[in-house]
């Protein structure tokens, strides 16, 4: 996989972890952790796992003796998420490409992504990827964002990069919020092999405690940040203040209440067999 807004490295994922992690992945986090325990699965993956926001939540869900095992592309952002555990709480780490899994057929009774499947530059090779993983009967669970209509907190950010650079503004905040239209993602899903497709849409509201932190990792907390360098010229910093004045002025209208998510799931068919 080779895609720059997929790139969580330098100090991003401490940004992403402190700044974003608490406001907008960790309820998310519980909900998909709470799905996924409910299918009592023995082997447990999770791909894009970033720094460890859902693995916490799956290893408190899941009962002891579930194998879980978590990757992402980014190594940087799986070294914040080994902080999370404790020596024996069977969590196991690999970096891994999503498109091209290192495991071996039939390994794992339930896949996990939340928020992951959008920076795919491959999805429908990911899709196959983790149809071949899951065993027979097997459970794949992931979310995504939907549009900026619901999530306001992301069209305002995106806006607030491209004011700095109206020639040629930042397209980082365009990905995340880009794959959400139901009928084509389970038209991938059902050509990679997967049947019974479900579908949630997650409205969740939540007030922000500090705008200040949640700017900075808006802004530093992806790779937003790189782009924002590439183009030179603007202190980043600079980019935040907008957003926290926001907040402070109108925080009903940025509230991280306005955020939605579509969570797609599905045991394997007769296909898997």
């Amino acid at each position: 996989m080779n895609n720059d807004a997929a790139s969580f490295i330098g100090n991003i994922p401490e940004h992403y972890d402190s700044g974003l992690g608490p406001m907008i992945f960790v309820d998310y986090a519980i909900d998909i952790a709470r799905r996924a325990a409910a299918c009592s699965p023995a082997r447990v993956l999770e791909t894009a796992s970033g720094t460890g926001i859902v693995t916490r939540q799956l290893r408190n869900f899941l009962p002891p003796g579930v194998h879980l095992t978590a990757t992402d592309l980014n190594a940087p952002m799986l070294e914040v998420a080994r902080t999370k555990f404790r020596p024996g709480e069977e969590v196991a780490f690999q970096p891994a490409d999503a498109a091209a899994l290192p495991f071996s057929d039939g390994t794992f009774d339930a896949v996990v992504c939340q928020f992951g499947v959008m920076f795919f530059p491959q999805k429908d090779t990911s899709y196959r990827e983790v149809h071949r993983v899951l065993a027979p009967g097997g459970r794949y669970l992931f979310s995504v964002w939907d549009s900026h209509r619901h999530n306001p907190f992301g069209r305002i950010a995106h806006e607030t990069a491209a004011s700095f650079f109206p020639a040629d503004p930042p397209q980082f905040y365009m990905v995340p919020f880009s794959y959400y239209q139901i009928d084509p993602i389970k038209e991938s899903l059902i050509d990679a092999g997967f049947t019974d497709i479900r579908v949630a849409v997650i409205r969740l509201e939540k007030e922000i405690p500090d705008s200040a932190r949640f700017a900075r990792g808006l802004v530093h907390g992806n790779p937003l940040i790189d782009q924002i360098r590439a183009r030179s010229g603007v202190d980043p910093d600079r980019m935040s203040t907008p957003w926290r004045r926001l907040c402070v002025k109108n925080s009903a209208a940025i509230q991280v209440g306005c955020l939605s998510k579509q969570s797609y799931f599905r045991p394997t068919g007769a296909s898997a067999h």
